[in-house]
């Protein structure tokens, strides 16, 4: 049976995943990811895609990419043709380097952006290679803390998300990622192989479904609260009063820059679709 024909929509976001063949290696010196970044720059200039995050792994790569009227296939397709002859051309092996079928998921709301940022960046601490996001350097996460970037990677759109200000969106983006490192050591001593680390993360919905128990976020609930004058259920009530949209807003505003929730948690918390949590943060603006 045929594969299903894959989407293109102009303008979205894609995580994409293109994996060695038989998962093995796809690197063997840093002088290859080095032609990997080479090749990724040469190909989305040409093609006109925006990479707003990558992460060159041992057996796998990671590109937080946005397409414009070229389809993002056509994109890795490029990539994966240009490197693997480059790789192959020093090394005498036979066959495929990459598999045949790349990964891309939609990412469809800027909660789901930010955790797809964090991800990438915190797949190596998962994998095993490194202890620290920042201490990785085939990631753009030195990027997003300020520090020289490749140059055709973009940070724009995903600083936004946290503050229109660059310093303090910053300052949030560390946060955000500090947040996550704990948990990422903990799923490295339960489901990380050295050098792997590949697990894609829930969806949106999916988190939705999944039980929150988020001590610093009830605090935060409480604390805004406690100052607002309502009580802790009406956060979570169906009322769409404006002054409790305007609550909620805060909360998923202030939970994101202390670094306390993710915005797709704070939605599931209040009981609400994370687009709707989005839509509250840009009327808030």
């Amino acid at each position: 049976m045929p594969r299903a024909r894959r989407i293109h929509i102009p303008g979205a976001f894609y995580h994409v995943t293109l994996r060695g063949n038989h998962r093995e290696p796809i690197f063997r010196v840093p002088g290859d990811r080095l032609d990997l970044e080479e090749i990724v720059g040469d190909a989305i200039a040409r093609l006109g895609v925006s990479v707003h995050a990558y992460c060159w792994m041992t057996n796998h790569i990671h590109l937080l990419a946005q397409p414009d009227q070229v389809p993002v296939g056509r994109m890795i397709h490029v990539i994966a043709m240009r490197y693997a002859r480059r790789f192959q051309r020093d090394v005498p092996t036979t066959g495929h380097l990459f598999e045949r079928r790349y990964h891309a998921q939609i990412v469809d709301t800027d909660s789901y952006l930010l955790e797809v940022v964090r991800y990438i960046h915190l797949n190596p601490v998962v994998a095993v290679l490194a202890r620290s996001a920042v201490d990785y350097q085939w990631s753009s996460h030195r990027a997003y803390l300020g520090q020289p970037a490749t140059p055709w990677l973009t940070t724009a759109a995903v600083m936004a998300v946290f503050d229109q200000s660059a310093n303090r969106a910053r300052e949030c983006y560390a946060t955000f990622i500090a947040a996550g490192e704990k948990d990422a050591h903990a799923r490295a001593t339960v489901d990380a192989s050295p050098g792997d680390g590949f697990a894609w993360p829930r969806t949106p919905r999916e988190a939705a479904d999944a039980p929150v128990t988020n001590a610093a976020l009830e605090a935060l609930i409480a604390e805004i609260c406690a100052s607002a004058g309502v009580t802790v259920a009406a956060i979570a009530s169906p009322s769409r009063a404006r002054d409790l949209s305007r609550f909620r807003a805060e909360i998923a505003a202030a939970a994101v820059r202390r670094g306390v929730a993710t915005l797709r948690e704070v939605a599931a918390r209040m009981g609400r679709d994370p687009s709707s949590v989005t839509r509250l943060l840009q009327n808030r603006r």
